[in-house]
């Protein structure tokens, strides 16, 4: 079994996080000057869980709490011919339209962009929204789709987050 597995490393950790957040916080209500018309949606479950804490960031700084959806975008992959086991669907809620709204759109990593393209495609089945915007926590680069996070707070190049 030697050598099967690789060594994890520790990115960032909880205060690390914290702090990410309540900065990426930040930057959402200034880069839209302030909350009006904007949401939040997180990609299960990375992205999902981050979503849930930057609502209660953001209602921390503006006193407002913003409307949050989580989206799966299991059947949105274009990798779901290739998988062998059939995909585990979980539920989408998006208790509201997104018609008109700012969307920020949270994941925990971003790496190659395919999966922030199938959850744009979801997510214009729901409406069609004025923005979307993109909040990660991690960049690792090596992009294969021309897509970029509006947000991020860490910026890494590698196998670190292997």
């Amino acid at each position: 079994m030697a050598g099967k597995w690789k060594e994890k490393k520790i990115v960032m950790d909880a205060t690390e996080i914290n702090r990410a957040l309540r900065r990426i916080s930040h930057e959402i209500v200034e880069k839209n000057k302030g909350t009006g018309d904007l949401v939040l949606v997180g990609i299960r479950t990375g992205g999902a869980h981050l979503a849930k804490r930057l609502v209660n960031f953001i209602k921390e700084i503006e006193g407002v709490e913003l409307s949050l959806g989580i989206l799966d975008i299991t059947l949105y992959r274009d990798d779901l011919s290739t998988k062998k086991e059939q995909p585990v669907l979980k539920k989408t809620e998006i208790p509201f339209s997104i018609s008109d709204k700012k969307i920020v759109l949270v994941d925990d990593v971003l790496y190659t962009g395919r999966s922030i393209r199938a959850a744009m495609d979801s997510l214009m089945d729901f409406g069609r929204p004025i923005q979307i915007q993109l909040a990660v926590l991690i960049d690792r680069g090596h992009r294969e789709l021309p897509i970029r996070a509006d947000y991020a707070d860490l910026n890494v190049r590698g196998n670190l987050c292997h």
